[in-house]
């Protein structure tokens, strides 16, 4: 039987992680994890989707760090205790789905996953960037219309919102090279190049192990 693995995707916006991880769960059979999540959370809660969406990968002003990332989260206490309704909530609700999911091997993407899961064995740390031109490349499929100027802007206020989410979670830098096992710039390799590298990483894991 097969070792089990999970591979977590952090990115850039408009470097293709999204699409790498989907390919890279197709090619290895997998499940894949993205918005996903937001819909098993909100499954599990019993709140709407709605609420998990506009927290999605956004920080919280609040002062429950210490609970979201202790034991009262996987415990449940959340659900228990619903006097504060608060983007910690909903990440702690998050938090213990993504534990969950990961009892299988699996493409995450975001979401503090590396983070949450890095006492896993079986654990592949992924982040994607590319240049700031060849993102706007990527996104204006999305909006066509939107000038270079404002899709510049759009993108680093989303890189902004994803670091932002990740340190305050996390406690550690979301552009940390350190915290990855594998960096990838897109503008070279592509999509189908960034699954083949990582496949050769998860080959040679597997091969140390």
């Amino acid at each position: 039987m097969a070792a089990k693995f999970i591979v977590t995707i952090n990115r850039q916006y408009g470097s293709h992680g999204r699409e790498i991880g989907r390919a890279l769960a197709d090619e290895l059979g997998v499940k894949y994890y993205d918005r996903e999540l937001i819909t098993l959370a909100s499954n599990a809660s019993g709140f709407a989707q709605s609420f998990f969406e506009n927290a999605d990968e956004k920080p919280s002003n609040s002062l429950m760090y210490s609970l979201v990332m202790g034991s009262f989260a996987t415990k449940g206490w959340f659900y228990q205790n619903n006097d504060l309704f608060s983007n910690d909530k909903l990440f702690a609700i998050q938090a213990e789905i993504i534990r969950k999911v990961a009892s299988e091997s699996c493409v995450i993407v975001g979401r503090c996953a590396d983070f949450l899961l890095r006492d896993e064995p079986g654990l592949i740390t992924v982040f994607t960037h590319a240049p700031i031109e060849y993102r706007i490349k990527n996104v204006r499929k999305e909006h066509p219309e939107a000038s270079d100027k404002d899709l510049e802007s759009m993108i680093r206020r989303m890189d902004k919102n994803r670091a932002n989410y990740y340190n305050y979670y996390t406690s550690r830098e979301w552009a940390n090279l350190a915290n990855y096992h594998l960096v990838i710039d897109t503008s070279f390799t592509g999509v189908d190049g960034a699954v083949k590298l990582i496949l050769k990483l998860k080959e040679l894991k597997e091969r140390k192990s």
